[in-house]
């Protein structure tokens, strides 16, 4: 990466970390063209949540143009958009979260192994280094990535949900009896509850099949292990910070979110729940919208559950509608997310929509539905369809199809409406790798970053203040010049 490159990556971060600014774009036909309230002025965020680098739009089940219909899906917003920096020294930073990630996983492990794992890893000089929790990990998941057939051994033109101009993925080793799906990636997140009739496991991430499941933490069965990407750096991402504003909504100051207090009280297939939040006029706002993936699995509060506080997996601020599920309990529902389940092409590739579980997340196994992924996780149905077409789920653990989810709805951050032209199937969606910068691509670093290391030798502590803040690092040779480099390193030339 050139110095341009890097000193423009590291603006739009102090931009996006100190004042969270508004990315102007222009409308796509969503809703909220008359509200000119200004509550999405600029703020600083302390939990800004990346936008999931989807740029497709789909009906029902196919690709379409984002300007012919189904509005309000995810690609017609854009957010805090996904921007790293590779380090040159096994390290990546992630330039919106401000967390620094181990670059390669290697070999999998065990969850106990993972666990004792972090305490004595040391990596570029760094002995600080811990298991992320499920919405740190999940900050990296990408939803330009495509689900796999199950039982599928091709992985020839599949794409991984985490970007691989960074971090190193393996999908499933099938020669070792393992399925390409085996790409189960561990957190610290143990689940209050049990999944599987008793089983005690963890919320991870499968950067292979683009989902959030809880996994056994004693019993690995056929998937050889799980990868472990450590993570340092801030301790304040992801702490949410609600506030009820007593008119039907709740803000989160963390990520700059307004939500709707209540939800639909009632399912609905997924062309439906972009129209109801579209159409929605609550609180004095019209410009509402169906949450993305990562929006919705933000307010997951995963220090509860149905079983051990008898409630929904959400701060009680917020009021979830009771149902039965499908093993006759009460239970709380799978909410739609904006976000498509891109299936590999062959006709049908936009027919699943992503979803969270706020309650349990209910499979049919041992002849019998149980909880088997946890309330919290997130997974995907159909769009459209017939859920008696499925009296005994779907998939390995029998997944129940739902179809018709609820809807909670969204406003405000940094998602703004994005470009109404048509897909661009060619297109790499913001990929910031080295590769992208020219050898023309050179600006010396900014004069105060420059001025904090007169007098000083390369390697020593430097700090500075720039209109966006405090940056306090490292002195090092930008080109010809020696300036004030944050944690991360400079460029590599």
């Amino acid at each position: 990466m050139k110095t341009k490159t890097f000193w423009l990556l590291l603006l739009m971060a102090l931009i996006v970390l100190l004042l969270g600014v508004v990315l102007s774009c222009s409308n796509s036909g969503g809703g909220g063209d008359d509200d000119t309230s200004g509550d999405d002025d600029a703020t600083k965020v302390d939990y800004p949540v990346v936008d999931t680098n989807q740029s497709k739009c789909y009906d029902a089940t196919t690709v379409i143009a984002c300007d012919s219909g189904f509005n309000g899906q995810d690609a017609q917003y854009d957010g805090y958009q996904p921007a790293f920096h590779d380090n040159g020294d096994g390290t990546v930073t992630d330039l919106v979260t401000g967390l620094m990630w181990q670059k390669d996983p290697g070999d999998k492990m065990t969850y106990d192994e993972a666990v004792a794992g972090a305490d004595g890893f040391n990596l570029a000089g760094y002995d600080d280094w811990r298991l992320p929790t499920i919405k740190e990990l999940y900050s990296l998941i990408w939803f330009s990535g495509v689900d796999p057939h199950v039982e599928g051994t091709d992985t020839s033109g599949l794409i991984p949900f985490i970007d691989t101009n960074y971090f190193v993925f393996h999908y499933g080793d099938t020669s070792a009896g393992q399925r390409i799906i085996d790409s189960q990636w561990a957190t610290s997140n143990i689940y209050e509850s049990t999944v599987m009739g008793g089983q005690q496991c963890f919320f991870g991430v499968n950067f292979a099949d683009g989902r959030i499941k809880c996994y056994p933490t004693s019993d690995i069965n056929i998937s050889g292990g799980y990868y472990v990407l450590y993570v340092r750096n801030t301790g304040a991402y992801a702490a949410n910070d609600f506030a009820d504003n007593g008119d039907g909504s709740v803000t989160d100051a963390a990520t700059g979110l307004m939500w709707q207090q209540s939800d639909s009280g009632e399912g609905m297939i997924w062309e439906d729940a972009l129209n109801y939040c579209e159409n929605l006029d609550l609180a004095g706002h019209d410009d509402w919208r169906l949450p993305n993936a990562k929006e919705l699995q933000s307010i997951v509060d995963y220090t509860r559950s149905p079983d051990t506080t008898s409630s929904a997996a959400i701060d009680l601020l917020f009021s979830c509608t009771s149902i039965t599920n499908e093993a006759g309990v009460a239970d709380y529902p799978f909410y739609w997310s904006s976000t498509t389940h891109a299936k590999p092409d062959s006709g049908h590739e936009g027919e699943h929509a992503v979803y969270v579980s706020f309650g349990r997340a209910m499979g049919y196994m041992f002849g019998h539905w149980i909880d088997v992924h946890g309330a919290g996780a997130q997974r995907s149905d159909p769009k459209i369809g017939d859920p008696a077409d499925y009296p005994e789920g779907n998939g390995p653990q029998g997944d129940a199809i739902r179809i018709f989810n609820y809807v909670r709805c969204v406003r405000g951050g940094v998602s703004t409406p994005g470009d109404d032209d048509a897909i661009d199937d060619d297109a790499s969606d913001d990929d910031m790798s080295d590769d992208d910068a020219t050898d023309d691509d050179t600006s010396p670093p900014p004069d105060e970053a420059v001025q904090a290391c007169e007098g000083k030798s390369v390697g020593d502590d430097c700090s500075f203040t720039s209109p966006n803040g405090e940056v306090t690092g490292t002195c090092q040779m930008i080109g010809d010049v020696l300036a004030c480099v944050p944690e991360g390193g400079p460029p590599s030339e």
